[in-house]
């Protein structure tokens, strides 16, 4: 009985740790990103190479860290870039914006997230602000990010 009961607390202290450790690893949802600088706005449409996931229109926002990097090309730890993707919807000869499909988020820490670049990642569906969409750490989204490296992985450039 004592070494059943050893091993369930064992496997109980473990997942808590993990847990724990996944807690300290989260990438938030950025609270009142739409007020901070709106960096530029895009549609992609079907046949484009991004089209599947992130069809829709998209709009940037950085934070004030993330927008010194944008200006400097070096992004401090605490720089935040936010990815709101929307379904498109054309009526009256217009493009208008849908209901939302997801916010993606990177977070600059680079010894937290050092195996992807610097770079946490995290993308929450629709208007949730804790239905987490990233199940590997980020490592998928770094994929796509490692070709801009020149650029510290960040795809985004301040419009002048």
């Amino acid at each position: 009985m004592k070494k059943h009961l050893s091993i369930v607390l064992s496997g109980l202290l473990c997942s808590l740790a993990t847990a724990s450790f996944a807690a300290e690893q989260a990438v938030p949802f950025p609270e009142g990103y739409r007020n901070w600088l709106h960096t530029k706005s895009m549609l992609i449409q079907p046949g484009h190479a991004l089209e599947d996931p992130f069809q829709g229109i998209h709009h940037i926002y950085a934070n004030k860290l993330a927008e010194d990097g944008l200006k400097t090309g070096k992004y401090k730890d605490g720089a935040v870039l936010v990815f709101d993707l929307l379904n498109y919807v054309e009526k009256d000869k217009t493009i208008q914006e849908g209901d939302r499909k997801l916010i993606g988020v990177m977070l600059k820490d680079a010894k937290k997230f050092a195996d992807t670049g610097g770079w946490g990642f995290e993308g929450f569906a629709g208007d949730s602000k804790t239905e987490r969409l990233v199940t590997d750490g980020g490592k998928s989204c770094f994929g796509c990010h490692v070709p801009q490296k020149k650029t510290d992985y960040v795809y985004s450039e301040f419009r002048k």
